[in-house]
């Protein structure tokens, strides 16, 4: 992988990781189609980066995040079950399912559907909306959520279907679901990609250290960008188009494999 590749995975890894269309599996789809193999380093490159996209909600929501501690409690409560599915599950995870286009591929087809079914339900009021802030949310609520985010360990399904789509689910509504989603991405991805490093960076050479650099900031101002956009964009809309996406995605993948 050379620093163009890295750069071009930055940027996929920026502008998808807040959106509910999995950034992992853009990642693993990027480099396949650039050509570039999966081997451990680009693995590890593609959790690290999303620290990277990360340090644009610390930037975005620091003042939230400085001055309420419940925002905190609501967001490590939420964590601990996906920190323990990550600890349990790593080594299978990153041996057999990152890289895995057969997993991500089916992976973005079954939440597209997913998506389109929580929508309706929704949209029916057949799960009663609540106007809540992230300092209020219920500690059974926000573990809910956190084990509905373990099931993103699987590449495709995507960390922020997984946490909006449980939020909506329990009775956020879009915004406050969008937001702890963006917020509980904080300790999530800082233990995956400790966890990863300290595993794997004795082995990293100079050059693919440079390349972390390079994917660190081209994810976070990427992110920056995204993050703007969601929020706007979920105040008005629903998430169909981005499940529909995944479903085009998914087939257009399939009929190629």
């Amino acid at each position: 992988m050379n620093i163009i590749h890295g750069l071009v995975l930055s940027l996929v890894e920026g502008i998808t990781e807040f959106l509910p269309i999995s950034s992992t599996g853009h990642l693993i789809i990027t480099s396949q189609l650039l050509g570039i193999a999966q081997t451990e380093f680009i693995k590890s490159f593609e959790i690290a980066i999303q620290l990277g996209a990360v340090l644009a909600i610390v930037a975005f929501y620091w003042k939230t995040l400085v001055r309420d501690m419940r925002v905190w409690t609501r967001i490590i409560a939420a964590f601990i079950p996906t920190g323990v599915l990550g600890l349990l599950l790593y080594s299978f995870v990153k041996a057999h399912l990152l890289g895995n286009m057969t997993v991500v591929v089916w992976a973005l087809l079954l939440g597209g559907v997913v998506m389109l079914v929580v929508e309706y339900v929704v949209e029916r009021k057949a799960v009663k909306q609540v106007e809540t802030t992230i300092a209020d949310l219920s500690y059974p609520r926000a573990i809910l959520i956190g084990a509905i985010q373990g099931i993103s360990i699987i590449p495709g399904v995507s960390r922020a279907m997984a946490t909006i789509f449980g939020g909506l689910g329990v009775g956020l509504t879009r915004k406050t679901a969008t937001e702890f989603s963006f917020l509980l991405a904080i300790p999530t991805m800082l233990a995956a990609t400790g966890l990863d490093l300290l595993k794997t960076s004795a082995t990293f050479t100079s050059q693919e250290f440079v390349a972390l650099a390079v994917g660190f900031m081209g994810a976070f101002l990427a992110a920056l960008i995204a993050v703007k956009y969601l929020i706007g964009f979920v105040q008005h809309h629903s998430f169909r188009v981005f499940a529909w996406y995944r479903i085009a995605v998914a087939i257009v993948l399939l009929a190629l494999l």
